[in-house]
């Protein structure tokens, strides 16, 4: 069963049915024209695509840095991260800012994306185990499988997207380049 998140009313009626079961709530959005989702407690933001600095002698899914609030924040080519095509950005492009855990503290991370979908309240009872083959993305990249109208959301498990390993070769990056850049701010 599947609630679409809307400023509509809803009949009294759909509330009471509806109260009884648990729901989690995704937003979905495009890569390309696979329908995926991302837990919506996992989500800080979504900001409009802005100008991306590329860091040389980093991994392609990763696209570079953003000035978010004079913080540098990685940005994470998703369609590279988990298809191994970049994304082409567009007036729809986003990037979706998550925080993710390193050392104990928390680190801002941006996913680039093709365009917001919706957010959709799915029930427990169907999201399922992810699949033990026949995918694109890799097992461990899945969180779940979400049944919406007799169809298959790939729900994604962006803590495991974002590996610590590679998150830690990079932080040292970001820290200097944050340390270099309230240098010159304060410098100016």
């Amino acid at each position: 069963m599947v609630r679409l998140r809307s400023e509509n009313q809803q009949s009294s009626q759909d509330d009471k049915s509806l109260a009884n079961d648990a729901y989690q709530q995704f937003l979905t959005f495009l890569l390309g024209n696979q329908v995926l989702g991302i837990d919506i407690l996992e989500i800080k933001e979504i900001i409009e695509t802005t100008r991306i600095t590329r860091i040389p002698k980093t991994p392609a899914y990763i696209r570079g840095v953003i000035n978010l609030r004079g913080n540098i924040v990685p940005v994470i080519d998703l369609s590279a991260r988990l298809y191994q095509y970049a994304s082409e950005l567009s007036k729809l492009s986003c990037i979706v800012l998550v925080e993710v855990e390193l050392n104990h503290e928390m680190h801002m991370v941006g996913a680039l994306i093709d365009q917001v979908n919706e957010i959709l309240d799915i029930a427990e009872a169907d999201l399922l185990p992810a699949p033990d083959f026949g995918t694109e993305i890799r097992i461990d990249f899945i969180k779940a499988m979400g049944k919406v109208n007799n169809e298959f959301i790939t729900l994604l498990a962006i803590e495991r997207i974002l590996s610590i390993i590679e998150l830690a070769e990079f932080q040292s990056i970001t820290q200097e380049n944050n340390q270099q850049f309230q240098t010159s701010e304060v410098s100016k």
